[in-house]
């Protein structure tokens, strides 16, 4: 094999090959929890053949059911202590096969989550989650295209470092607000370019980075692809990033908010509707107004604008991913729409072919397919029912009350999730009941936590 070659996705048989040449010696096979993040095995070359090759690796079930610091706590009916926490397949979608540039003979492959017994996937897996929604839309004749933007703060300091000090006085990769900004993004280029260069080389297309609203915070933006590549592109490029980072000495965090005097970090989704071809926009109706928006789009549109309290765990995921909505912040507040408004939770980009939903919710933090899913649902949800979408709004949405406001905290969003017969029609109950208790378990976890702020605010004088 051709080494120049070996680059990207790539075929089992091209990664077999490789591993016979030498030119790979480690296949990570991996799999999405609920926080986003990326589980799995490094397998060596020769078992990956061996025993591996033909059906994927088995991980411990509690791997879909712990908290942020890998607990296990109990709610979960899949995933407990009485069941003995048994087995499930991670099953390779080899069409995500593909070299890991930063990382020396090494591929990796993306899998599903199933019941090897059964043989049939596992309703409350991530991936599956978003598989699931994209037949409902496939069904209906629609190919859903989507990509994400997302923002970060860069540390010059490793990870260790920033824990062992506390997670305080972090040093920021810079000295002030970079937004735009060639000349201060110039002093971390060499790392940004690395970045840039290794995830094309993963087959993860890399539109552009730029400075952020804040001192050394960034931005990368993905090409669009379908839904699922899009969610794949999304979650690799997060764990990517960090490895990268954790290479050179720095860190990297998609906090939502990491520091309560900083501007949050988005994760905002573009989305479209295509026919099943991928020939057509179906957003784009020339005849219509306003916009070129179609029937088809409005529909999607009030749906999203419906549902978004409804479905918020799914956009925003945990205690923090609320404190970035406030107002002047860059984060939106209210749950309207607007053309070209970046104080809006929907904003109307594009024309013609290009014309699409940017959803300015979710937060960095997201997990990419629970906060496509929601998406999705929601705008199959306004079709279904014919939902018009609201008034356009005009102006600065910030300042104006009485507008549908996007949840204030966990605990309300958990609240709206439990009560809500549109979450449960569109995800089933399991899935419904297994992400109503991983929020239960967060906000619990913040219930009983004594933090810095309130010693000092309370120490002395009560």
């Amino acid at each position: 094999m051709d080494e120049n070659r070996l680059s990207g996705l790539i075929t089992p048989a091209e990664l077999e090959q490789a591993i016979q040449s030498g030119l790979i010696d480690t296949v990570m096979i991996a799999f999405c929890d609920m926080q986003g993040r990326l589980m799995g095995k490094r397998l060596t070359g020769e078992f990956y053949l061996r025993n591996v090759q033909s059906k994927g690796t088995h991980f411990c079930t509690y791997l879909l059911g712990t908290d942020m610091e890998m607990n296990t706590p109990s709610g979960y009916e899949q995933m407990n202590w009485e069941s003995g926490y048994g087995d499930w397949l991670a099953s390779p979608d080899w069409s995500t096969l593909r070299v890991i540039p930063w990382l020396e003979k090494t591929a990796m492959v993306l899998c599903d989550v199933a019941d090897e017994k059964a043989g049939s996937p596992i309703g409350i897996a991530p991936r599956n989650i978003l598989k699931k929604q994209m037949l409902r839309a496939e069904q209906k004749g629609f190919r859903l295209m989507m990509a994400s933007e997302l923002e970060f703060y860069l540390f010059k300091e490793s990870y260790e470092n920033i824990h062992d000090k506390g997670y305080q006085h972090m040093q920021t990769s810079g000295h002030y607000n970079e937004d735009y900004n060639l000349l201060q993004g110039t002093r971390n280029e060499p790392l940004y370019r690395k970045i840039r260069n290794h995830m094309n080389a993963a087959g993860i297309p890399i539109e552009s980075t730029k400075g952020e609203a804040a001192v050394g915070q960034h931005e990368i933006n993905m090409l669009y692809a379908d839904a699922l590549t899009s969610a794949d592109r999304h979650v690799m490029l997060k764990h990517g990033v960090k490895e990268i980072c954790m290479q050179h000495e720095h860190a990297v965090t998609f906090m939502a908010k990491p520091h309560n005097g900083w501007t949050g970090s988005s994760g905002h989704i573009h989305i479209s509707l295509w026919d099943l071809q991928g020939e057509q926009n179906l957003f784009y109706d020339a005849a219509e107004q306003p916009y070129g928006m179609s029937q088809t789009m409005k529909y999607f549109l009030g749906g999203i604008l419906a549902c978004t309290r409804d479905f918020s765990l799914f956009f925003a995921p945990n205690v923090n991913s609320y404190k970035r909505f406030a107002p002047d912040s860059w984060a939106p507040v209210h749950i309207v729409w607007s053309h070209d408004n970046r104080t809006s939770g929907l904003r109307i980009v594009g024309d013609q072919q290009s014309l699409r939903i940017e959803n300015r919710i979710p937060g960095a933090d997201m997990n990419p397919y629970l906060a496509y899913s929601a998406m999705i649902a929601a705008g199959l949800y306004g079709i279904e029912n014919g939902i018009e979408p609201t008034a356009e709004w005009k102006g600065n949405a910030y300042t104006m009350k009485g507008l549908p406001r996007v949840p204030a905290s966990l605990y309300e969003a958990m609240e709206l999730w439990k009560e809500s017969p549109i979450v449960r029609s569109a995800l089933g109950d399991q899935v419904t009941d297994h992400y109503y208790n991983m929020a239960k378990v967060e906000q619990q976890a913040l219930n009983t936590f004594v933090t810095d702020w309130e010693r000092a605010r309370y120490f002395e004088q009560i």
